[in-house]
């Protein structure tokens, strides 16, 4: 294992504590370039990654993990931060949850909860602390059914019901036309573009569904 941190006191705790429970710690580092030099030089099965790491304290951990996840996919990547960004969490997560963990320093309330999470993600399992995951889902849904227009909510809505765009129209007392602007709306937001194997309307119906549910 290799971990990156830029706290000395709880890098050194972080080693010892991996290696009296059977781990070898190949290299402990402070910073995102040194940790992508000892990835390079000592190919872990895993790097624990914190978040925000000198020299500007912002982004420069997640931006080394998201390189380990492309030049070295084999390598687990195990972000161990007191910080939680969904944005962070999508980049990581866009190229596949195999191999990946997200815990939060603050809700890891016991030693075995670290090392399995850590064991898991070097067999190419996952680790994702609940709270990511339901920050993700909130994201999610701004992102999908909160972005859409209250027209464009009522559309939708009678969509669900099985209506055509014709029965929509009288519905609401608007335009057919006036419908389907609303609908095509409602596809870009929903990044559904036309396929022959898929029928946009119901998966937009589908993703409504389920995350108003």
């Amino acid at each position: 294992m290799v971990l990156a941190e830029d706290s000395a006191i709880l890098r050194d705790g972080l080693a010892e504590l991996l290696t009296v429970r059977g781990l070898e710690v190949a290299a402990a580092v402070a910073t995102g370039e040194e940790l992508l030099a000892a990835v390079a030089e000592h190919r872990p099965r895993a790097a624990v990654v914190d978040v925000r790491m000198p020299p500007t304290h912002t982004d420069e951990g997640v931006r080394a993990a998201l390189r380990i996840r492309q030049d070295w996919p084999d390598v687990g990547v195990l972000v161990f931060s007191q910080h939680l960004e969904t944005s962070w969490v999508s980049r990581l997560l866009a190229g596949g949850a195999a191999g990946l963990g997200y815990l939060l320093k603050e809700r890891v309330s016991r030693t075995s909860e670290f090392v399995d999470a850590l064991h898991r993600v070097a067999e190419g399992g996952t680790a994702l602390d609940p709270e990511v995951v339901t920050h993700l889902m909130r994201a999610r849904r701004r992102t999908a059914v909160d972005d859409l227009t209250p027209r464009e909510r009522e559309v939708l809505a009678l969509m669900a019901e099985g209506r055509s765009n014709r029965a929509v129209a009288q519905r609401l007392s608007v335009s057919e036309r006036a419908v389907e602007k609303h609908v095509a709306a409602v596809f870009t937001k929903f990044d559904l573009h036309a396929s022959p194997s898929d029928n946009r309307r119901v998966l937009a119906v589908l993703a409504y569904l389920s995350e108003t549910s």
